[in-house]
This record gives C-alpha cells, structure tokens and sequence, in this order.
C-alpha cells in the first residue's frame, strides 16, 4: 500500500473553496473540494432537494469516535457553481456523530438521519434524526429515531427507500457487542425498518445469513428490489433480492471486489444501475489494522464492554481493516446489477488507510462515495478524499464508457 507518506494533494483540497471547476485534463468532468472547518470529513451523502437543489451531508471533526464529530450540510442551488458554507445540524459533546443520511418523504419533508456513538464503539450507537420543511433552510429539535437494541448498537448509511406500496424502508446494521472485547464488526448484522403510517411506528425484519454484510444500499430495479453489501471480510460486494422489502435472500458475493469499504448505488432513469466502489479488496494489502478505532483511546467514562479485559479467542471470521480505499471507480449494470462490464476510474492512487488520524495527513483513502441523478440526466457522486475534504464530481452516463 505504500510507505507513509505526506503526499501534497491537489490544491483545491487546501483551498476546499466549493467553487465548480472543469478537472484538468478532462472538461466532461466537473469537481470540487466542499468547504469545510474541519480536520476530518468523511462519510458523506448526495442527494436532490424537493426544490431541485443538490445538498451533501458528512461528519467532521477531529477524528471519528471522537466527541467533536458532528453532522455537517452544504447546498449547491440548481444552477449554481458553488457549493455552499457548511452548516453544523448536530453537536453531542459525549457522543462521535457519524454516517449522515438526507431522505425527502412523499409529504415533501426532508429528513436527516444519523448516528451516534461513545467513543470507538459502534456497539453503543443509536440513530437520531432531524425533520425540515424547507429544503434544508431550518431544522427542527434533534429527536431520537432508534434507539439501539440491548447489546447492539444501531447504525445507518444508505438513505431510505419509499416502496410502491408506500412503505418506507430504512436499512440498518446491527453492530453486535461481544462479552470480553471490544467491536471490531465480526458479528454485525444487516436488517430494514419498515414503517406503514409515514414513520411514526416500525417493524424490523432481519435480512438472513447477512453477518459481515453491512451498510445496505436497497434499490428499485425493474424486476424487484435489489440490496448491495458492504462486507466486513474485506472480500467482495455482496447482494440480495426482495419482492416486498421485508423477506430478503441470504447475500451472496457477486464478482465485484469489497475492501470493508462502503459503496453506494442509484438507478438511473433509463434503468441502469450506477455503482461507485473501491475496486479492492484484502487480497490487496499488504497489511491489516486490528479494528476501525485502533488509533484513538477512549473517552473516560465510555464504559466499553471490555476494559482491559483480554479479548476471546476468534472461532469465527474476522474483520478485516486496512486494506487499501482506493481506486475509487464507477461502474454501470444493464441487467438488474447481475454483471457490471462498464467501469472507469474517478480516481487512482494507493489508497493508505492505515490510520484514520488526519491531523497527521498520513491517511490517503478514496471512499465512502455517494451517487445520484438529476433530471437533466448527470450524474453527481461525492466521496471521502484523503480523510481530509469531502470532494464533488459531477459526469455524465457516457463518461464511464469513454477511454
């Protein structure tokens, strides 16, 4: 994966201006770097607005797991060639707020739906959420929406989904303690809400055999509902079908590679599928961390269940961490994701991601990307550049096919 490095990353990602401009070198792309006041930004999530404006939510702080870590938002107005200031929608001073998720209802509200943890362990998250009735202008009070189970925390990534039926579906994923160690992920779990009265009131449904497959990213194709999988193996994307958003198959690995990495897919209005992913996996590295957090200590009083207490001998699959978040690649599926034989590049590099600290600009990761499409037919993916800025690239369909 490359030595340690200081590596000088393109000015825009110092400057983190917002301000739209062509990418050298290939005038069919436009891009920026968000601004932001912050060390660390991460996690970051695309969507379009009920008034057509696109709008992009993210954590930043210090570093994740760490208390200052907050949800962020900033707007690009429909026509515009500046993405805006950030504005900070959370502040828990005990607990790291993480994986911001933006979702417009049928009723016109837009919600924003996130998690928060004690320190590095996502076995104590719960999901919170706030309601706008302008586009993201104001915000209500801070509500929590999950509370997470007992022995389990709860985490979202990937935005909600409205069936035809007019369910809603949030997928989530449970992050499962286990007595004597800290989380580390080998025994996370995926399931969906699904709500019939507008989200006042939710069921939970377990999608089968998903343990390692997390932050599902639930799609409508035309022949019923497809989920793609994040996997804490470190080995391949994963996926799953449903005809009623409640009863899934059990996820299998399909040809594309996972790097214990998130992904995000959209259907695209001709009905293709949009898939942007890291194109690696732990057969990649060169090396591997022991956990997500294994770089910050925790905070005092975050009573994880293991404090210094020797962690069970693994009788299971392991998480893998540290395999290498990079290239970030895009790629498209004509038949309903089964197979993806269009793919390009949005950026290559060795993808370091040894650490998460990024005060030490060590940490040169591509990931955590987010898709979406306007009515004019673009495409506008965001993503995690270097643990230090959130960047904006903006292609059209035919990009992906171009040499």
């Amino acid at each position: 994966m490359g030595a340690h490095s200081t590596d000088i990353a393109p000015a825009g990602l110092s400057e983190r201006s917002g301000i739209l401009h062509p990418r050298e070198g290939d005038a069919r792309r436009i891009e920026a770097y968000l601004p932001s006041p912050c060390v660390q930004n991460h996690a970051a999530n695309i969507a379009v607005l009920g008034n057509g404006d696109l709008a992009i939510v993210w954590f930043g702080g210090t570093q994740e797991g760490i208390p200052d870590i907050s949800a962020y938002f900033s707007r690009l107005p429909q026509g515009g060639e500046r993405w805006s200031a950030p504005v900070k929608l959370s502040d828990d001073p005990a607990r790291s707020e993480q994986n911001p998720v933006l979702f417009t209802t049928p009723a016109g509200e837009l919600w924003l739906i996130w998690t928060a943890q004690i320190s590095g362990n996502q076995d104590t998250a719960l999901v919170r959420k706030r309601v706008s009735h302008d586009h993201g202008l104001t915000w209500g009070p801070i509500e929590t929406l999950f509370e997470a189970p007992k022995g389990h925390g709860l985490f979202v990534r990937q935005p909600p989904v409205v069936l035809d039926n007019g369910d809603w579906v949030i997928p989530v994923f449970h992050c499962v303690s286990v007595p004597g160690a800290k989380w580390v992920g080998d025994h996370d779990i995926s399931a969906v809400r699904v709500s019939s009265d507008a989200g006042k009131s939710w069921t939970e449904h377990v999608v089968p055999g998903s343990t390692g497959c997390v932050h599902m990213n639930v799609l409508k194709t035309g022949d019923g509902l497809l989920a793609l999988y994040r996997s804490r193996w470190a080995d391949f994307i994963y996926a799953s079908r449903s005809s009623d958003g409640r009863n899934w198959t059990a996820p299998e690995p399909t040809a594309l590679p996972n790097n214990n990495s998130s992904i995000q897919a959209t259907v695209l209005t001709d009905g293709r599928i949009a898939l942007v992913f890291n194109h690696s996996s732990a057969a990649d590295a060169t090396d591997r961390r022991t956990g997500l957090y294994d770089d910050i200590e925790d905070e005092e009083g975050a009573t994880p269940q293991a404090e210094a207490v020797p962690a069970p001998a693994a009788t299971h699959r392991t998480a893998f961490w540290g395999a290498p978040r990079a290239p970030m690649t895009l790629a498209l599926s004509s038949d309903g994701g089964r197979s993806w034989p269009v793919m390009r590049d949005l950026e290559t590099g060795d993808g370091f991601c040894m650490t998460n600290n990024s005060k030490d600009q060590l940490n040169r990761e591509f990931s955590y990307p987010s898709i979406t499409q306007t009515p004019d037919g673009a495409l506008h993916i965001a993503f995690t550049y270097f643990r230090r800025a959130i960047k904006y690239a903006r292609v059209a369909p035919d990009w992906v096919a171009e040499t």
